[in-house]
């Protein structure tokens, strides 16, 4: 199985993902859209999702639609973030760390092509914006904000390479650590070779959760997934992947249409039920 995924370069931690939408709080459903493309190429769309009369509007910059793989940012910032509030230490905002810390977190390379992707990730998530209407009691408001609000790169030497980064972090997201609103991940997450294995872990993992299975229909799961490839490309994928079974922490599989995550052991919390939520 190690041939499916990416080598296991250093020895990590366990990491935190925070959930995007969780500042809204009557707005659940929009957590459950894609955010981030899952294109190799630059994505120039604008993507909008509606649910329940609120809609979400997804706008890129000239350099496209942050990626999830750009996310890896956020994730180690919601990580550090969440390990400096448990010790009971300040945070803030803006949060300064190493360029070689992050790719040693993330199970990147260190080499000039990673730190060039780096940067070309930070300009995404810079330029993403996201606009919401939320509709409540007859009140619409609409808001639009980005993924970060500012970056830096200091470099130095001859060769000008990427030393320390600093990234101010917007609201929502800022907001999102203080309120504990993240999930902790496995940290085999960051060996996943392709975009739509990790958006799967990720909704296996926030929907099945402590949950001994999640139930979901294949139309709506690859709504959720947000790809534009034909229904029949997820199914064979899906049964590739039950194959192969590797995504952490979960098991996959098909039938009738009918896709199910189970968890392949107990979760550390002891409350799993075993109900089989559908959607």
């Amino acid at each position: 199985m190690d041939d499916l995924l990416l080598p296991d370069r250093y020895k990590q931690n366990d990491f935190f993902i925070c959930d995007v939408f969780d500042s809204f709080k009557d707005d659940m459903a929009s957590m459950e859209h894609p955010v981030f493309s899952l294109s190799k190429k630059p994505d120039h769309r604008v993507l909008v999702y509606e649910s329940n009369g609120n809609s979400i509007k997804i706008k890129p910059s000239y350099t496209g639609l942050a990626t999830i793989l750009d996310k890896d940012v956020l994730l180690y910032l919601a990580s550090s973030l969440m390990n400096a509030k448990n010790n009971r230490e300040k945070i803030s905002k803006t949060v300064r760390f190493t360029s070689y810390d992050y790719l040693i977190a993330t199970n990147k390379g260190t080499g000039g092509f990673q730190y060039k992707q780096l940067q070309e990730g930070l300009e995404r998530l810079k330029g993403t914006v996201i606009q919401t209407n939320i509709k409540t009691n007859g009140v619409e408001v609409i808001e639009e904000f980005g993924l970060i609000d500012r970056w830096k790169i200091v470099k130095e030497g001859t060769k000008g390479k990427a030393v320390a980064i600093e990234v101010t972090l917007s609201d929502w997201f800022f907001n999102s650590i203080l309120g504990d609103s993240v999930l902790s991940i496995d940290k085999d997450y960051f060996r996943l070779r392709k975009p739509t294995e990790r958006r799967l872990y990720e909704l296996a993992r926030k929907h099945c959760g402590n949950q001994v299975t999640w139930k979901i229909k294949l139309e709506n799961l690859k709504a959720k997934i947000g790809i534009t490839s034909p229904t029949k490309t997820l199914r064979f994928n899906i049964n590739k992947i039950a194959e192969t079974n590797h995504l952490p922490e979960y098991n996959i599989s098909i039938e009738n249409d009918m896709v199910m995550f189970t968890r392949k052991e107990p979760p550390k919390e002891n409350n799993a039920s075993g109900q089989l939520p559908c959607d």
